[in-house]
This record gives structure tokens, C-alpha cells and sequence, in this order.
């Protein structure tokens, strides 16, 4: 039996798995050894938080991984994600404002059975040629920059070791590499997760005898979204599974609602009966005798990291690199671009190039990414019982995932150097530009709660009544030369800026009473209402005007009368 490798993957989960066919479909023969701890194939029950993909994830296991076939095949198409706000009579869904497409998308994603999933990922890698060792409990790892690493692992109560050129951490929350050196690092992200299987279909237009409300959209599109139903603090999510069975799912903000009072089945049953009357009496009854498959929990799950890449030749791969929130299903976008980083650093490697700036460029790259997406989670829970902060902050959230992340990702460009140090190594660069936007707009949300407050019923919205939205989505996967690419990411930064103007102007009027037609320079955007403020800038070169187009489209997502159209009234 062999016992040197090039690539040890540790751990054979949904990170580990997809980096070993990534490798393996690159370079055939590269040899590879993938340890998982678990004994016997993943039960059908799966053992994993989440199991909803997003366009970036998608066109990862789709196109890169060439999964098309299996995934249409074996599991379910998923229509986009789908959210139902509070309002004053949580028994009736048909009255909650709702957030979702009318129409199916034209950029395919993904709701994942993980268990079987993981199941065809086992066999598939081995038929590729990798060697996949279950019931392997790592015991140790030692790198060896100058020679090889080596790896031992307890089988069947025997220790093991092999030797290797690479180690690729993948074992998850058990952080191996991590551990090891020390390169924790907090996230101030306070969250926790409860969530259980259920036997069987649950398709929320049954959940209503209102026919106008069940006919609005074609059958089977709200069955076939990531349901999420939204109060302050929370959000509780509904995915079917192509196994015909049903995940369900709590996250929340132990400020708002502790986690002892959701850490076990029976409270959690409780929790839904005080906070989600609805679905307490829809979903209770399914988990009798049998119909509760398992249940899980995660305490305080988002955690950060100092290092991701190393010169001496290993990675981290999925959780037990950083992990953000299962919110809008991120997960597998970050396994596809971490896994792309990361067996671009191992091909390169083993085919004698050096790498070293690569390995810098790179892990800049994923980390200033993570940190990034941070402020799309810290602190916003606060916000989920606002109906109107959070159906524009959700807009605002798909606009710039679309329009820059997605968009790169399709492209290729996160392992094209050059593209990456036109993007983020000038202070100006259009990527530092995102991050600084993105980061105004998200402090923007959370200056405006103390002055938003109003419930809402009886309203659908559609992200793709807005243009932009419209567009950007559609666009993620259109290819560019480089030139063209970075060309076109200014031209979506220009709309982004526009579109943080337009609503930035509504607010501002709303808040402050001021015109809702300034010039605003959207590097400058804040209510004023927080000591040590920067300057609202109106006067510069700087300071814009949105379009027509992108005005129009911010008006659907304002609930409210515009300030002119109040003083009329």
C-alpha cells in the first residue's frame, strides 16, 4: 500500500472531497490521500448546517467540477432564496410581506441533500483513482518545509503514517492546522444554529387556504426555494431535500433569543410555538414517532482565521479555515474559492514553479474576501424585524455578490495575478473600492434602525423587478478577456454607487428631512447621527446623481411615500 503521496487531504466532507476531483481532474495522475474519521457513508439525515447553494457555489460544482449531470439529476433545483417578514398576524402567511423571484431564474443553484451528496463524492473520487480512508482519526501532522510532511492517522486501533509533498486541512470545526499553530482568530459574529430533519414533503402553499395567494406563483416555486421566515433577532429556515424529506433550521442572536431556549427539540418546538406560531403548527406534528429524523446544534459557529495559505506547502479548506453564517447560503462559495486557491498553489508547486507570491497574493485575497462579508452579518440580526431595512439590505446584498464576487469568480479571475493586484493593491483599486462601499452602506442599515420601526402586510416584492438586479444576475457567468473584465467590474461599481445614492437619499429624507434630490458622494453616506461622523460630501466632483433607471428601481423597494409625494398629501 502506498504510503507517500503528493496531496493528504484531511477530512473527507464537501470541502475535502471537491478539492480532491479538483486536483484529480487537473492532474490525473496526482496522488492523493483523503483521511475521514467517520466510519461509513454519510446518513441520509445529514450531519451538516445548510444545504442551500448560491450562484458562485453553483457554477463551482457545476462547471468547474462538471457535477451538471448528478446534480440535476439527484437533487433539487432550487428557486432562489425566498423571505417572509413579521407582521401583526404571524398565523397567516398569505398576509406576511414576501421577498422572492416570480419567475424561475436564469442562473441555476442548488438545494443540496449533503448526505447523498457526500455519498456520490466519496465514490466518484475513488473511481477517479484517489485513495479515501474512512474511519481515519488524524493523530498527527508534521511539516517539514525542506523535505516532506508527514501524516500519521489511527485505523482500526493501529496507527498509521504516510509522507507527503502537501497537507491540506479540511477537517472542519476540528481545525487541525489551526490548532496546531495557533492561528486562531475571533469574529465578533454572535450567532447559534438548531436544526432537524423531517420526514417528508413540506410545501409551504399548503400552509393557507387563500387561493389568490397559492395561485400567484407558478406550482412548486415557493416549495422549491430557501424559505426564511424573519422576526427580530432570528430567522427559521425551510429546504426540501431530494431524498423527499425536509430540513428545517433556527439561527439567532443570543441577545435576543438565548440559545438555551432553542438548544433541544423540545424547545425549540417551544421557541416556534411563541415566536413562529405558524410553522409551530404546521411543522410539529410531522416530527412524532419517527418523523423527526435528527437534530443538531452549533453554538457561537462563526470563527475567523490569521492564515490560510503557507509557503511550506499546506492549506485549510472550508471550516476549518474562517466560517461567516449560513445566511444566503455562503458556505460553498467560500469551499469554491478557497479550493481554487488552494489547488492552484498545489498544481503550481508540483510542477516546480515557485510560488511564494502566489501564496501571498492569494491568502490577501480570501482573507480581505472574509472580511468583507462580515459586516453583512455582525450586528444585523438586530435588524430582521425590520421589514423595509431588511428587503433593501437583502437587494443591496445580492447586488454586490452578483455584481463583483460572482462575477470574478466565473471569470477566473481569482487566480489571475494581475487581475487580482489591479483590483486590490492600489488604495483605489475598483476591489478595495468594493470592500470600502459595501462597508458604508452595511453601517448605513444600523444607523437607520432607531429611526424605522413600521410593520408591513400584504406586499410581494421581486428582486428582479429591479433592472440592475436583473442584469447583474444574468451576467455573472458572461466571459471577458482581462481588460474587458476589469472594464466591466467599473462599470458595475459605477451602478453599485449609484444604487447606494438612491437609497441613501430616501433615507436621509425620511431621518433627516433633508431633499431627496442631493448630489451625494457614496464614499461619504451616514445619517449624521454618530459622533466623530465623517462630512456628508454634496459639493465635490465626487458627489453623484443616480440615473433615472436606478431611481425608478430603488422607488420598488421604498415602502413608504416619497418626501414629495408626502408634502402633497
Amino acid at each position: 500500500m502506498n504510503d507517500q503521496y503528493d496531496v493528504v487531504v484531511l477530512g473527507g466532507g464537501l470541502a475535502g472531497l471537491t478539492l480532491s476531483l479538483q486536483l484529480k481532474n487537473a492532474k490525473p495522475d496526482i496522488s492523493i490521500l483523503i483521511l475521514e474519521r467517520r466510519e461509513s457513508e454519510a446518513a441520509t439525515a445529514a450531519h451538516k448546517v445548510g444545504e442551500s447553494t448560491v450562484e458562485l457555489g453553483t457554477h463551482y460544482l457545476r462547471e468547474v467540477l462538471d457535477l451538471k449531470g448528478y446534480l440535476e439529476k439527484h437533487e433539487l433545483p432550487k428557486h432562489g432564496l425566498r423571505f417572509f417578514f413579521k407582521n401583526d398576524t404571524k398565523e397567516d402567511i398569505a398576509s406576511r410581506v414576501e421577498l422572492g423571484p416570480r419567475l424561475r431564474l436564469p442562473v441555476p443553484s442548488h438545494q443540496l441533500d449533503r448526505g447523498t451528496l457526500e455519498n456520490y463524492l466519496m465514490k466518484l473520487t475513488r473511481q477517479k483513482g484517489n485513495r479515501l480512508e474512512l474511519g481515519a482519526k488524524v493523530s498527527g501532522v508534521d511539516i517539514d518545509a525542506a523535505s516532506m510532511h508527514t501524516v500519521s492517522y489511527i485505523k482500526d486501533g493501529e496507527e498509521k503514517k504516510v509522507t507527503c509533498r502537501w497537507v491540506a486541512d479540511a477537517s472542519g470545526r476540528s481545525s487541525v492546522l489551526k490548532r496546531k499553530f495557533q492561528f486562531q482568530k475571533p469574529m465578533e459574529h454572535h450567532a447559534n444554529a438548531a436544526w432537524w430533519r423531517l420526514k417528508g414533503v413540506i410545501d409551504i402553499d399548503t400552509w393557507t387556504d387563500d387561493k389568490e395567494w397559492q395561485n400567484f406563483l407558478e406550482p412548486n416555486l415557493r416549495y422549491l426555494s430557501t424559505v426564511h421566515f424573519m422576526d427580530s433577532g432570528y430567522w427559521l429556515w425551510v429546504i426540501p431535500l431530494g431524498s423527499k424529506n425536509t430540513s428545517i433550521g433556527i439561527v439567532a442572536d443570543p441577545a435576543v433569543h438565548p440559545f438555551d431556549t432553542f438548544n433541544t427539540y423540545e424547545k425549540a418546538v417551544e421557541w416556534m410555538r411563541v415566536n413562529e406560531p405558524l410553522a409551530h403548527k404546521m411543522l410539529v406534528p410531522l416530527g412524532e414517532g419517527d418523523g423527526l429524523m435528527d437534530f443538531k446544534i452549533l453554538k457561537h459557529y462563526a470563527h475567523h482565521t490569521q492564515k490560510v495559505y503557507s509557503t511550506d506547502r499546506w492549506g485549510t479548506a472550508g471550516e476549518s479555515g474562517p466560517f461567516l453564517d449560513p445566511l444566503y447560503s455562503p458556505g460553498t462559495d467560500f469551499i469554491a474559492m478557497n479550493n481554487s486557491w488552494l489547488s492552484e498553489l498545489i498544481l503550481r508547486d508540483l510542477a516546480g514553479e515557485d510560488i511564494e507570491t502566489r501564496v501571498n497574493v492569494y491568502e490577501q485575497c480570501h482573507l480581505a474576501l472574509v472580511d468583507a462579508w462580515i459586516p453583512i452579518y455582525q450586528n444585523k440580526y438586530l435588524l430582521m424585524g425590520n421589514t423595509q431595512i431588511m428587503v433593501i439590505k437583502i437587494f443591496w446584498d445580492w447586488a454586490v455578490y452578483w455584481a463583483v464576487p460572482c462575477h470574478l469568480f466565473a471569470n477566473k479571475a481569482f487566480t489571475n495575478i494581475s487581475i487580482l493586484r489591479e483590483l486590490f493593491a492600489s488604495k483605489k483599486g475598483l476591489g478595495r473600492k468594493f470592500g470600502q462601499l459595501h462597508q458604508i452602506m452595511q453601517d448605513l442599515f444600523l444607523e437607520w434602525l432607531p429611526y424605522e420601526n413600521q410593520t408591513f402586510s400584504n406586499r410581494y416584492i421581486d428582486p428582479f423587478d429591479l433592472k440592475v438586479l436583473q442584469k447583474f444576475q444574468q451576467d455573472i457567468e458572461v466571459q471577458h478577456e482581462p481588460a474587458e473584465l476589469i472594464e466591466q467590474i467599473g462599470k458595475n461599481m459605477n451602478l453599485l454607487e449609484q444604487l447606494a445614492v438612491a437609497i441613501f437619499r430616501l433615507v436621509n429624507a425620511q431621518v433627516n428631512g433633508a431633499s431627496p434630490d442631493i448630489k451625494v458622494n457614496p464614499y461619504t453616506i451616514n445619517l449624521g447621527k454618530k459622533e466623530g461622523a465623517v462630512m456628508l460630501d454634496t459639493e465635490s466632483e465626487n458627489a453623484i446623481v443616480p440615473s433615472e433607471a436606478v431611481m425608478k428601481d430603488v422607488d420598488v423597494m421604498w415602502f413608504y411615500p416619497k418626501a414629495k409625494e408626502m408634502e402633497t398629501a
